[in-house]
């Protein structure tokens, strides 16, 4: 099924929840995430490459590892951000995208909107941090 969305097309509370303009929505939207991650990783790849430790002063060398850690962080959370943007792909596949895990009501189009790879509604994450917190306390 090929769904061709109108340029300025916004999903709205007005039509039926996750229907194929809503998919085809947020699937573009996390496509176009992805493939952002994905540039920049390649950008830092070829900056670290480039980058050699040949600094002769200590002061430039630890400057220039701090640079690279950082770099190599970043990374790091670009390769886990790609997995859940993965993840949330194969959900609309699969028909479960924009339902909350715990509940299977809707997570809000407001929330999917900030954050693509929501899986819990904002009511379950919010109960999911308390009892974090209160975890962490004991």
């Amino acid at each position: 099924m090929s769904v061709t969305l109108p340029p300025d097309y916004r999903p709205s509370e007005n039509e039926d929840f996750m229907n194929d303009m809503q998919r085809e929505y947020f699937r573009v939207k996390l496509l176009k995430w992805r493939a952002e991650l994905i540039k920049e990783a390649e950008e830092t790849l070829e900056h670290l490459q480039e980058g050699g430790l040949q600094e002769p002063d200590l002061a430039d060398r630890a400057s220039a590892e701090m640079e690279r850690a950082l770099e190599l962080r970043t990374r790091d959370r670009a390769r886990k951000l790609i997995s859940k943007i993965d993840a949330a792909l194969r959900r609309i596949e699969d028909g479960s995208y924009g339902y909350c895990e715990e509940t299977h009501e809707p997570i809000s189009l407001r929330r999917l909107e900030a954050r693509p790879i929501a899986t819990l509604s904002l009511e379950a994450q919010e109960r999911h941090e308390r009892m974090e917190r209160t975890h962490r306390m004991e």
